[in-house]
């Protein structure tokens, strides 16, 4: 999970000096181990995402070993659900109204989840642009569920998510997953489908469930092909 320098500009496509630009501006997240910087990969994917940078399909990869096969996009969506007209004035009031139409066990404790979303945002908002955020469970372990998924929401009244692009948001996409691989694999794979041009219209149209799930497996078929756990295939 720690990448190089050499590794991050390969994934984002960019220089070298722009990585080390962007580390000595302090906009990156970097970690220094034994004297050297590293990168971990979920965080990187975060923030390459918030920043709408163009990411290579080589980040899809997995570098975590495991025989449980990883759902694809529209198999989280279909799990998660699509909710309409959530309500909320501003992002606290948006954020626990988000909490309860999720799609959880039980046995989740939704005041809880409510805090830690509130706590990611603190760190910096999910809002990705184009009236879209991304809200989610910086460290997903902690809910202990057992299958991943992602809700869409619709909210009644775009709201400030202090954005990137300042726009306010209106379309929520919320990860809920048991591990940071499968985290990273579905944000992963958002972050490819949200540059789609077709599925961006199915998006501000608001369109049916049926619809949008429709329109979320066209895109994810230009997705690199994976033999189901997360390795891609030639």
């Amino acid at each position: 999970m720690r990448l190089s320098v050499k590794d991050v500009a390969g994934l984002l496509n960019v220089s070298e000096k722009t990585v080390y630009r962007w580390i000595k501006q302090g906009v990156i997240p970097v970690y220094r181990v034994n004297e050297q910087l590293r990168f971990n990969r979920a965080e990187l994917l975060e923030w390459a995402t918030s920043q709408r940078i163009q990411i290579s399909p080589e980040i899809f990869l997995e570098d975590e070993t495991s025989k449980v096969p990883l759902p694809s996009l529209s198999e989280a969506l279909k799990a998660g659900g699509v909710a309409y007209r959530v309500g909320g004035n501003d992002k606290p009031s948006v954020l626990r109204a988000l909490v309860e139409v999720l799609n959880l066990p039980e046995e989740v404790d939704r005041e809880f989840l409510y805090q830690v979303l509130l706590a990611r945002e603190t760190l910096g908002s999910t809002g990705i642009g184009e009236g879209i955020a991304i809200p989610h469970v910086r460290n997903p372990v902690v809910l202990h569920i057992s299958k991943p998924t992602i809700t869409l929401c619709f909210l009644e009244h775009p709201i400030d998510f202090r954005a990137i692009d300042g726009q306010p948001v209106n379309t929520l996409f919320t990860l809920i997953s048991p591990t940071v691989r499968a985290h990273l694999h579905l944000l992963s794979r958002l972050s490819f489908v949200l540059r789609n041009q077709e599925f961006k219209a199915v998006l501000k149209q608001q369109a049916s469930r049926d619809e949008l799930m429709e329109a979320v497996v066209r895109a994810e078929t230009a997705l690199p092909a994976t033999n189901g756990n997360g390795a891609q295939t030639k």
